[in-house]
């Protein structure tokens, strides 16, 4: 049986590509693109405050501009994460018109910028010359600015909270069971030790520094494992060592609750609060933050993102109130 074997019609590609001079990326971008208007209107912004964080020795590793451009083009289409904006540098054409023509960053680059060099200052300040930008163009006047709030659930495990009140209870438990065990211990080993009331931790310390150069003076051999046996100032150090652990790590969550009760240890910013949407029905409370926004003619013109559980303490500032 005879094959017909069509003719193709189609240039054939090879391996071996012509060699052309590289073109400006512009040309293959859209003229009514996003992207566009998002550079043309952040030309027109003064950085001085961006520039301001960065230290005055050594050079900046790459223009806060840039950075600033990216992330800001990255959240209006959905790219949050530092390593998702990292590939779109590489393999989207809008993210390479932004970078004009410099290499891309990688995402320890956008993520030291966006922790340490964005802060909520050199925000404010980027925000309030958009709205003055907007306002003289005759876009929003800023005669009135509605605020309403919401409760937005944190990225952090909903079983990792710290409570700040079982926390001092557990405090007071390991302090009270100090003060029962450690003068009966300390009188086994030999060591006198006037153990007060309320001891303190530095008080715990300096004795367990005592210790520690006890065994050392006496050359005593730290063993572990099975089939050894401990000396009693062995076993009485590292019962020390358990307890001066737990008081710092209480102490340590304690000071990150601060004024609030609760805290969540994959997030320490986060509070657990009740949430609008409560689909079990039971008032489970997750890890979340209180998010305040003012706005006028569809526009945000400030912004206030606490860990309160409430508005009663919350003052959300409008940055250009002013004009």
């Amino acid at each position: 049986m005879k094959r017909n074997m069509p003719q193709t019609d189609y240039t054939a590609m090879t391996n071996g590509f012509q060699l052309v001079m590289p073109l400006d990326c512009e040309v293959n971008i859209e003229k009514n693109a996003p992207v566009r208007l998002l550079n043309a209107v952040m030309e027109r912004m003064d950085y001085s405050k961006l520039y301001a964080a960065y230290s005055r020795l050594g050079r900046i590793e790459y223009s806060p501009k840039i950075l600033l451009k990216i992330m800001v083009y990255g959240y209006m289409r959905k790219q949050i994460s530092s390593r998702a904006l990292e590939a779109c540098c590489r393999e989207n054409l809008h993210f390479i018109y932004l970078l004009e023509g410099q290499r891309a960053p990688d995402h320890n680059t956008i993520n030291r910028f966006r922790k340490n060099i964005l802060t909520q200052e050199a925000g404010q300040d980027i925000l309030c010359q958009l709205v003055v930008l907007l306002h003289e163009r005759g876009l929003l006047s800023l005669e009135a600015a509605f605020i309403d709030g919401t409760k937005i659930e944190a990225n952090a495990n909903k079983y990792s909270f710290v409570w700040k009140k079982a926390t001092a209870q557990k405090t007071e438990k390991l302090l009270k069971k100090i003060h029962d065990e450690l003068p009966a211990k300390l009188k086994e080993v030999g060591i006198r030790f006037h153990v007060p009331e309320k001891i303190a931790v530095r008080q715990l310390k300096k004795l367990w520094k005592r210790i520690h150069a006890r065994i050392k003076a006496d050359g005593i051999e730290l063993v572990s494992g099975k089939g050894k046996r401990k000396t009693r100032l062995q076993r009485l150090s590292e019962w020390g060592d358990q307890c001066l652990a737990k008081l710092k790590q209480y102490t340590n969550d304690i000071h990150i609750c601060g004024n609030r009760n609760s805290f969540s240890k994959t997030d320490h910013d986060a509070t657990f609060m009740h949430m609008k949407e409560d689909y079990m029905r039971n008032g489970q409370l997750k890890p979340g933050y209180n998010v305040n926004v003012a706005t006028c003619s569809d526009f945000i013109i400030g912004s206030y993102i606490s860990s309160d559980r409430n508005d009663v303490h919350i003052s959300l500032q409008i940055p250009c109130s002013s004009y």
